[in-house]
């Protein structure tokens, strides 16, 4: 218990850290005007559409919308590679401003619907570059792999909030002024992200004079604008990676129909069950940032990605099994919880396995697929109710997507181990002492390392001493010594001061370094803890600390 709160408090230290970065926060916040423009913006769109065409003229602008996007998406995705990111975003933000103040005119002024819902489209195509250029800006500002991780936990509860905020302000304004007063809060949102975006201060300057990233040689822009996808299609990873990001798409897309279908269906819910069900889904996703930062500590981020993508799926067999409304709340916080951490570890591994330059269209690839995958799982959804029943469907979605996370685990574990490994890894497993421990032990204890220099002729330990380090030497080379006598000299690969840690004495010798020295040192806390009943550790820890005792 300790340790999960020793975790959450560094998760919230992260959370801070993110909005005490200038850029970041900019880039947050103006995000979150984005957002809850956006969602404000669909509704008004929504309530328009039905006021002049009913629930067909909504669905039909709505596919439209959705199909026009996953389309368009790709190619916008490339002004993220050609030009600076923090402009593309500002010019997102301003067209869409503009658009959607037009629209408020077109409405007021009592304009043909179809100019109003062209005007819809045109206005959700001209923010498809914000996400992806948003996302890719991310590892620009960020200082480290904790903070680019604490950046996207943020990104992802902000998503989360605006995804009621945008609509609830937008029922508030309905219910007091008018839509075209929506359009107008909807085109001040734009306004306010463009704003704070333009007053991010790039670290390199000539990001504001050239494109963020030369794009590879010209092969005509098709090509160019294909680039993200090659990038998938050409890497295993991310193939894994957004594969299985697809699939958690599909249930999400299936969710739109089933939340209806288990509340109205199944439970016999009605419009207040509905509701509950999805602050249920808001509630566990709020959670799953912080979880999301809490466990991307332990540096295992495709492995908690096919956790998040498992428990988006899993828990549907529960209310196919045990249909109550308790069920239904539990599952939904699930839901919630599992959409973060999915959310967060994707972005994060994209941001770190994507080469720089193509960086904006993998993002945009991936929101096309993301899209794609959605409009499957409405699609599909509805044909499983007709055909075998809300709770057959939803155990054929639960378990297939389930089966694909379990088949897809193994690779995930590999770009854990391959890709994201610390460095420090291949030192402690040279280690003759620590090399038989198992492999999670081992990962755990390459991110607890200290680096700690030492200048030649400086004794780092010395006998007598309290000790409260293990150390394992990176470079350079020490004299062990006991009264004076010189019992050893030690190079790269080997340790010192294991006895004092493993036996609770002090210090037996003192250790000087012979040139300079670069060491790594775990402290008794990380250390007692991971080697403490590891049989085959033990043994060989007792003989070497006897080989060593009988030197003194």
């Amino acid at each position: 218990m300790s340790r999960l709160l020793t975790q959450l408090a560094d998760s919230t230290r992260s959370l801070r850290d993110v909005f005490h970065n200038p850029g970041l926060r900019r880039l947050q916040l103006a995000f979150g005007g984005s957002i809850i423009g956006d969602w404000a913006y669909a509704v008004a769109v929504a309530v328009y559409a039905y006021e002049h065409g009913g629930a067909t003229a909504v669905g039909v602008l709505g596919v439209i919308r959705y199909v026009s996007l996953a389309v368009v998406t790709p190619f916008a995705a490339t002004l993220g590679d050609r030009y600076p990111r923090r402009l593309v975003m500002v010019a997102s933000d301003a067209t869409r401003a503009v658009l959607v103040f037009v629209g408020a005119t077109l409405i007021a002024s009592g304009s043909p619907p179809l100019t109003v819902y062209a005007l819809a489209v045109v206005t959700s195509l001209c923010g498809s570059p914000f996400r992806s250029a948003q996302a890719s800006l991310i590892p620009d500002l960020a200082d480290g792999p904790g903070e680019l991780t604490a950046s996207n936990v943020a990104s992802s509860t902000i998503d989360s909030v605006g995804f009621f905020a945008g609509p609830a302000l937008a029922g508030l304004l309905l219910a007091v002024t008018s839509l075209s007063a929506v359009y107008v809060f909807d085109g001040l949102t734009f306004v306010w992200s463009a704003a704070l975006v333009l007053g991010i201060r790039p670290r390199a300057p000539e990001e504001d004079t050239a494109p963020a990233a030369e794009a590879e040689p010209s092969g005509g822009f098709l090509r160019e604008a294909s680039a993200g996808y090659r990038e998938i299609l050409g890497s295993r990873d991310l193939r894994l990676l957004i594969g299985l990001y697809c699939a958690q798409t599909v249930v999400a897309g299936a969710s739109l129909v089933f939340d209806v279908a288990i509340a109205f269906g199944l439970l016999k819910l009605g419009n207040s069950g509905l509701g509950f069900l999805n602050a249920t889904l808001g509630i566990g996703g709020f959670v799953g940032g912080l979880v999301a930062l809490a466990l991307a500590q332990r540096g295992r981020l495709a492995r908690n990605f096919g956790v998040g993508v498992l428990f988006w799926a899993a828990p549907l067999l529960l209310v196919a099994a045990w249909p109550s409304v308790a069920t239904a709340a539990a599952v939904m916080i699930m839901l919630g919880l599992a959409n973060s951490v999915v959310d967060v570890n994707a972005y994060t591994i994209l941001q770190r396995l994507t080469p720089e330059a193509v960086m904006s269209r993998v993002f945009g690839a991936m929101e096309s697929a993301v899209i794609g995958g959605m409009a499957v799982g409405a699609l599909l959804m509805p044909i499983l109710i007709g055909t075998i029943g809300i709770r057959w469907g939803l155990t054929v979605v639960g378990a297939g997507a389930s089966a694909l996370v379990v088949l897809g685990m193994r690779g995930l574990r590999r770009i854990d181990v391959v890709t994201f490994a610390p460095p420090e890894l291949a030192l402690l497993r040279s280690v003759s002492l620590l090399s038989l421990l198992p492999e999670p032990t081992l990962e755990s204890l390459a991110r607890s390392l200290i680096r700690i220099e030492v200048a030649v002729g400086e004794s780092f330990i010395r006998e007598g001493d309290p000790g409260d380090l293990f150390y394992v030497i990176e470079a350079g080379t020490v004299d062990v010594t006991k009264d004076g006598r010189r019992l050893a000299t030690l190079g790269p690969g080997d340790y010192v001061g294991e006895i004092a840690l493993l036996r609770d004495v002090p210090r037996t010798a003192t250790v000087t370094a012979t040139s300079a020295l670069v060491l790594q040192a775990l402290d008794r806390e990380h250390f007692i803890p991971a080697v403490t009943g590891q049989g085959a550790f033990r043994n060989e820890a007792d003989a070497a600390i006897a080989t060593r005792l009988a030197m003194l």
